[in-house]
């Protein structure tokens, strides 16, 4: 049985959605990872950009509006 997997999953959440960026080649530009496809080369698709980007031409800036999963109130029956 293979128990390796193809998927940096380590990396799919370093570069969640929400969390922002800069382009290294352009300082100064921030943008806005919109997903992150595991499946795709490269696989980190921005924001407003037309074109996937790959995580060594990324700098992350913050990550304070990254949500990892939603949080709602589910009721409880007894």
């Amino acid at each position: 049985m293979k128990t390796e997997s193809a998927i940096d999953w380590d990396e799919m959440f370093e570069y969640l959605p929400g969390t922002t960026v800069e382009l290294k080649d352009k300082p100064g530009v921030l943008h806005q990872i919109d997903y992150y496809e595991a499946m795709m080369v490269p696989p980190i698709w921005l924001v407003d950009d037309p074109r996937p980007r790959y995580p060594h031409e990324l700098r992350i800036v913050s990550r304070r509006e990254v949500q990892v999963c939603e949080l709602d109130s589910q009721p409880v029956l007894v």
